[in-house]
C-alpha cells in the first residue's frame, strides 16, 4: 500500500498579489502645486511695501518704543459727595385689613387624610390646622395656616411649602367666623 505524504506534498503556490498602480498623476499635481507656491512666495519676498516718509514706523526694529506719557491724575469726587447724601425711597403702605389672610393647603371628605397632611405640613416646619366645615356637598376637612397678618407673610409660608413639594396651597381673605 502506498503510503501518501500529506505534509510534504506542500500547498498549492500562489503568486503574489499584484501591485498596486503608482498614481503618477497626482504625484505630478503636487509637484506641481508645491513649485507654484515656493515660486510665489520668492517673487513676494522682495516686494513689500516702502514705509511712507515721514511715518513713525522704522525699518529698524531694533529701536527703541518711545516710552508712553504719565497716566493723567484721576478725580473722583464721589469719595467727598457720597457720603453727604441721602437716599430717599418711597414705599407703599401695606394695606391692613380687620379680615385675615389664611391658607388653604388641602379639602378632605376623610379626617385621616387631613390628619396626614398636616403632617407633612409640619415636616416643613409649619403649624397647621383641621376645619370641619359643613358645606353643600356634606361635612369637609380643610387644612389651613394662619391667620397672617399680611399676605407677603402667607406667600413666605407657600414658598417653603413648595420647597417640601406641597404646591395645592391657596392664599385668600377669610373671615373666620
Amino acid at each position: 500500500m502506498a503510503h501518501k505524504d500529506y505534509v510534504s506534498r506542500g500547498k498549492a503556490k500562489q503568486s503574489p498579489p499584484p501591485k498596486p498602480p503608482v498614481p503618477w498623476m497626482r504625484i505630478i499635481i503636487t509637484l506641481a502645486l508645491i513649485i507654484g507656491f515656493a515660486t510665489f512666495l520668492w517673487f513676494i519676498k522682495d516686494n513689500a511695501p516702502e514705509p511712507a516718509p515721514g511715518s513713525t514706523q522704522s525699518t529698524d526694529r531694533r529701536q527703541q518704543p518711545e516710552p508712553l506719557p504719565e497716566p493723567p491724575e484721576e478725580e473722583w469726587e464721589f469719595i467727598e459727595t457720597l457720603p453727604n447724601r441721602t437716599v430717599e425711597v418711597e414705599t407703599p403702605e401695606i394695606e391692613t385689613s380687620d379680615v385675615p389672610w389664611l391658607m388653604q393647603c388641602a379639602s378632605f371628605k376623610q379626617r385621616p387624610q387631613a390628619e396626614e397632611m398636616r403632617a407633612k405640613i409640619a415636616f416643613a416646619g409649619l403649624e397647621a390646622q383641621i376645619r370641619a366645615t359643613n358645606g353643600s356637598n356634606g361635612l369637609w376637612y380643610r387644612v389651613i395656616l394662619g391667620p397672617y397678618e399680611s399676605k407677603r407673610n402667607a406667600e413666605r409660608d407657600r414658598h417653603r411649602l413648595q420647597d417640601v413639594n406641597i404646591n395645592t396651597c391657596q392664599i385668600w381673605h377669610w373671615n373666620l367666623d
